[in-house]
């Protein structure tokens, strides 16, 4: 069969090169530091609910990327808290059978479960484990859709932990195709694949560069009729897992960006791929961290009681040195990010201050413990939730904001405080726009509060304070173009 134009070619693998720095993402290693030492204060039972949940969610979301089945929102929720079943699946929530989706995500947990219990048992990864994973993932599909000679698209049977014997080339509304490798070489291509991994792993290559590296060669050589997409993520999870780190869940809402970030792989720039991956698991690590305090808190009298005897005979001078280093790195950070404000707000003054003497462009902020540090508490809550975690200023809180006052005012907040519900090593940053709006005379609402950060920004206490202001200096850039660009649109 003909490749169109604009298709993409299968090609061998490609290993990585020698030099994998440039793909790293050290303050992960960091971060991955702190939660080890505050996992170990959670009893087992609790590391077991949470686990649990994440295994969950990943079981749902792997099956919803592949579009297998759609599940709303809130009942994804339910699952995620309650269970897998199929009395919590109602009809009009999904496209499929309740019953056969409740099954689908059953047995995608017991893929994500078997993973776990791979890693437990310290077994090299081989070709006859990734057909044991791709035969639990599809247990509950019978058929596929395949290519025939001609190259028509046919429904065959799907051959459930055996290699592909029909290509299985998707094609596009455009008429090109997307070419992965052809079926008489896969199982050659499959051992190269494992050789490769083996020896990144004895060179210790990062968790989240080799994990990425993994699953787009994997899903490059496509070596099953149905399933590779959700194996990829299972041998990605597998990588992350095993580090100490956590499974994999790429959501719906990370979609678009995991499809470009899998063609640019194509293109043979993993970077994006590795900074996405990066990104999942750096969120990961902030929602585990923030949800700690509440499981603690949750414990039995006497846990609490050794905790607390812990806290005050052995951590007491150590905490307080995680806290000043950590401290150090977010006032830092925030006279950085003021600096850039004034930088703004004069180059605005300058292009802008000549049409109205009524435009005015400036900078203000506060530092923890000052007489406004409680200021936009409302804002900065408001932001947490939108990306996902959970924010406490009582814990710390400094903010800087540049203000952009035209016909209307807009604020963007720079925030620097706590999460969960004590300092565990770890503060964030978030960003946020809003516009001021007046309902009656001296009297003004916010409205149109967004995020510009497209993640919260962490500041932990291992990380050297050089790194964290060159990771925190592409952060800031990103988010302020983001809120200008907003302003830009709504004048």
């Amino acid at each position: 069969m003909a490749i169109e134009p604009g298709s993409y070619r299968w090609k061998p693998i490609e290993p990585l090169p020698d030099d994998v720095s440039v793909l790293t993402r050290p303050e992960l290693r960091y971060l991955a530091d702190v939660w080890r030492e505050q996992k170990d204060k959670w009893s087992h039972e609790s590391q077991g609910v949470f686990l649990e949940k994440l295994q969950r969610q990943w079981a749902i979301e792997t099956g919803i990327i592949e579009r297998i089945y759609s599940l709303d929102r809130g009942v994804t929720e339910v699952l995620i808290e309650e269970g897998i079943s199929a009395s919590l699946i109602p009809s009009e929530a999904t496209d499929k059978d309740p019953e056969l989706v409740a099954a689908i995500i059953g047995d995608q947990k017991q893929a994500i479960e078997g993973v776990f219990d791979f890693v437990k048992g310290n077994r090299q990864l081989s070709t006859s484990y990734i057909k044991e994973i791709q035969a639990l993932l599809t247990r509950h599909q019978s058929t596929t859709v395949g290519i025939d000679a001609l190259g028509h698209r046919v429904e065959v049977k799907l051959e459930r932990g055996k290699y592909k014997v029909l290509p299985n080339n998707p094609s596009r509304g455009n008429g090109t195709i997307h070419e992965y490798c052809p079926p008489e070489h896969v199982a050659s291509e499959m051992d190269r694949l494992l050789d490769l991994f083996q020896e990144y792993q004895h060179r210790e290559v990062p968790p989240e560069v080799l994990a990425a590296w993994l699953h787009h060669r994997f899903a490059q050589i496509h070596p099953f009729q149905d399933g590779n997409g959700r194996v990829a993520r299972a041998l990605a999870s597998l990588v992350f897992i095993k580090s100490g780190w956590f499974p994999l869940v790429v959501t719906r809402d990370d979609r678009e960006q995991y499809i470009v970030a899998l063609e640019k792989a194509d293109k043979s720039d993993v970077g994006p791929l590795v900074g996405l991956f990066a990104a999942i698991e750096r969120q990961a690590f902030v929602n585990a961290l923030s949800i700690a305090g509440d499981v603690h808190h949750r414990q039995q009298v006497r846990q609490v009681i050794e905790a607390a005897r812990e806290t005050f005979e052995r951590r007491q001078e150590a905490l307080r040195k995680e806290w000043e280093a950590a401290k150090g790195i977010a006032v830092s950070l925030q006279n950085k990010a003021r600096e850039r404000f004034q930088e703004v707000a004069g180059a605005l003054k300058d292009e802008l201050g000549g049409y109205s003497p009524k435009f005015w462009f400036y900078v203000d902020d506060e530092q923890q413990d000052g007489e406004r540090d409680y200021y936009f508490r409302n804002q900065i809550i408001q932001t947490a939730k939108q990306l996902g975690y959970f924010a406490n200023p009582s814990i710390y809180a400094s903010w800087a904001r540049l203000i952009l006052k035209t016909e209307s005012q807009v604020e963007v907040l720079l925030s620097v405080h706590g999460i969960g519900h004590d300092f565990r090593g770890v503060l964030v940053a978030s960003m946020c726009f809003f516009r001021r709006e007046e309902v009656a005379q001296n009297e003004r609402e916010i409205a149109d509060l967004i995020p510009v950060s497209d993640r919260v920004f962490q500041i932990n206490y291992r990380e050297k304070p050089e790194e964290a202001e060159g990771r925190f200096s592409e952060w800031l850039e990103a988010a302020l173009i983001k809120a200008l660009e907003t302003w830009r649109a709504g004048l």
